[in-house]
């Protein structure tokens, strides 16, 4: 398996081994941040607050938007994204302060807006969890995207949150033949994994969905019509697609992967991907050309025909409270409806 690690622009150093770069062993590192919720201000997307326990993901995704993240701390964008993590340990404790700070009137928190809230570190540090407990404890509303199956772990907590607040899951399911899934996302669970922990979820009355992303070109949008009946099976109420985008340097660590794993499919699936794009492989620019209102038609068409519906909105007015603040910070806030 091809693995690389393109420097960061910000370092000095560049290292040029002679032989065979030593192996990526994982590593943690702490981040010492004195808050915790990241601000979105582009108005395509439908949240504002998003939290990331982890910098870095151990999924080690080939295609992953998020790796030049890693360039500001002056690590490479490759095996460094994947082995050398960022570890917020004071998450929760940050997350009850900022809801403690009158500003905040508890609007929804998107999960993993950056990297994986349920990559394989979650299962020893439990940052997730504690901040879904603080959530819970402040009925406010979260929604989650991931392809971690440990999430399933949380079903309990997850159902309470729902009952309580409000909680979404969006699995990210972009290839359903495992040759694929294991060459482009190595360390991500198996797809067969994802859709069980989603069904564990589903009968938990806990409301899921899935992502068909990124959409890879010459490679997955055959697999869509199989994925959106997996997902429905499953469970899923909603679906939504995505194309891939390709930012530097994730351009050629996405290019290097491929070829590895599949040398004969290269060419055709980078040709595709720029005529879908405009030539255009980062940004947010939505797809072009007709092969991609194709690949739009083919998901619509299955999409309807399995009955998939919009994804829930959070209640209004949220159901955000602080404990123990009585009626009387309810009036302060605008909400007089005493605390339960």
């Amino acid at each position: 398996m091809f693995r690389s690690n393109p420097p960061s622009p910000f370092d000095p150093l560049d290292l040029d081994w002679l032989d065979e770069p030593p192996e990526a062993r994982l590593r943690l590192r702490d981040d010492d941040a004195r808050s915790v919720l990241n601000r979105n201000d582009d108005p395509a997307m439908d949240f504002r607050w998003s939290l990331n326990p982890y910098r870095g993901c151990f999924h080690g995704c080939a295609y992953c938007y998020a790796r030049p993240t890693h360039n500001y701390w002056d690590l490479g964008a490759g095996t460094d994204f994947e082995r050398v993590l960022i570890v917020k340990r004071r998450a929760p404790e940050l997350l009850r302060q900022a809801f403690e700070r009158p500003p905040w009137t508890g609007e929804k928190i998107l999960m993993s807006g950056n990297t994986d809230c349920y990559q394989p570190i979650e299962r020893q540090l439990g940052l997730t969890a504690a901040c879904l407990r603080v959530c819970r404890d402040y009925r406010n509303p979260v929604a989650i995207i991931t392809k971690g199956a440990l999430i399933a772990r949380d079903v309990a907590l997850l159902a309470e949150l729902h009952r309580t607040a409000f909680v979404t899951v969006t699995f990210s399911i972009g290839l359903l033949d495992p040759r694929h899934a294991r060459a482009l996302e190595p360390w991500a669970p198996p797809p067969t994994l994802r859709l069980r922990a989603m069904e564990t979820l589903a009968k938990a009355g806990i409301p899921v969905g899935v992502l068909v992303g990124p959409l890879i070109p010459g490679l997955s949008e055959r697999q869509v019509p199989a994925i959106l009946r997996a997902a429905r099976d499953a469970g899923a109420s909603w679906a939504g697609q995505a194309l891939l985008r390709l930012p530097e340097p994730v351009d050629v660590i996405f290019q290097q992967a491929l070829q590895a794993a599949l040398p004969l499919r290269a060419a055709g699936v980078m040709a595709r991907l720029h005529r879908m794009r405009g030539g255009l492989l980062q940004g947010r620019r939505p797809g072009q050309g007709v092969e991609w209102k194709l690949c739009q038609d083919l998901f619509a068409l299955h999409h309807q025909r399995l009955g998939f519906g919009d994804s829930p909105q959070v209640p209004r007015p949220s159901p955000f409270r602080r404990p123990g603040g009585g009626v009387q910070q309810d009036l302060f806030s605008g909400r007089a409806q005493k605390q339960r």
